[in-house]
């Protein structure tokens, strides 16, 4: 169940994270789950990989967010023209003084918006790579580091396959969560339109990135239960091998199943998560909350799920349901 936050203005008492995500509502109509998974990375350090048609404010959830936590947003489209250098920087000569200097690139930002990601070739997508993994990069023979706190957010769209290119796999796996945005509701479609007439209001800083710094240190100080980070290994290791969780009818259909970024990525968010929600200690829920949002793109079908018609989130929902949830950790 994920987290729900209704009304314009944050009740009293409220968290910091939840003034953000309050803030952010002025201007975004429904998509909790975006709002609250982009939450999560952010305090878990991950980066967010979002699929969905255009026009649901994908965009604007992040750069919102980005005004919210008083950092850097920076957005870049991707095409198929572009070159890392396009993203990472890159050494330019200098004339007067006959030297080289570094020109930093677009992705020196607290939040980076990777638009339409699978617009660019492969050895653009994977320039990203080391920066997503490490907070650096290396031009020439420096290595300069990144603002933190840093959150990758990349976009891509489902319907168009003329002109995109499939993300590599390694790339892929360094995206802690991948999040389906759908369409809005009737109710929310109309508020939508409301507030396109009305004219978009200013989003008003509530935190800034050094207080945003020092809450995902609070976050790692939130317990997880042994019984829980073995629940999430148990979930990796059967995407893997469907067999030992007595599905043997699903392993036609996974050729590679989840790496142990996957138990990681699903035990870290589920912390953030606890941490979000107001707890100093994880619950079952906060790991089966994101299951599938840190499984379903790790997961790599055959050819014969694709004749089947089935997809990742039907293997990984068998998955889920096979396995036993541990029971709360006794506070």
């Amino acid at each position: 169940m994920s987290t729900q936050w209704n009304g314009s203005a944050a009740p009293s008492g409220a968290g910091p994270a939840e003034q953000v995500v309050y803030e952010v509502k002025k201007t975004i109509v429904g998509q909790d789950v975006l709002l609250e998974r982009l939450l999560v990375a952010l305090l878990a350090r991950g980066h967010v990989l979002v699929e969905g048609v255009p026009g649901l404010a994908k965009t604007l959830a992040v750069k919102s967010l980005a005004e919210a936590i008083g950092g850097q947003f920076h957005r870049v489209q991707f095409t198929p023209d572009l070159v890392p250098a396009d993203i990472l920087g890159t050494r330019v000569y200098h004339q007067p003084t006959g030297e080289f200097q570094v020109s930093l690139g677009p992705v020196f930002t607290n939040l980076l918006l990777a638009d339409e990601i699978n617009r660019a070739p492969a050895k653009v997508q994977s320039a990203l790579l080391e920066v997503m993994q490490e907070h650096q990069v290396t031009i020439g023979r420096e290595t300069h580091r990144v603002p933190e706190p840093f959150l990758v957010m990349a976009t891509q769209n489902p319907i168009e396959s003329e002109g995109t290119y499939p993300l590599p796999e390694a790339q892929v796996d360094r995206f802690m969560m991948k999040v389906l945005v759908g369409y809005p509701s009737a109710a929310e479609e109309f508020v939508v339109v409301e507030r396109a007439l009305a004219g978009t209001p200013a989003i008003q800083e509530i935190i800034d990135p050094e207080r945003l710094v020092a809450m995902q240190r609070e976050a790692d100080r939130v317990y997880v239960d042994p019984g829980l980070i073995e629940y999430a290994v148990q979930v990796a290791a059967a995407s893997r091998n469907p067999a030992s969780v007595g599905l043997s009818d699903l392993a036609k259909y996974v050729t590679f199943g989840a790496s142990p970024r996957a138990s990681i990525s699903l035990v870290l968010g589920a912390r953030a998560l606890a941490y979000l929600r107001g707890r100093d200690y994880a619950v079952p829920e906060d790991l089966t909350d994101l299951a599938l949002d840190v499984l379903r793109h790790r997961l790599v079908l055959s050819y014969e799920a694709l004749s089947d018609d089935v997809t990742a989130d039907d293997v990984l929902g068998k998955i889920l349901s096979s396995l036993r949830v541990p029971e709360p950790a006794k506070q």
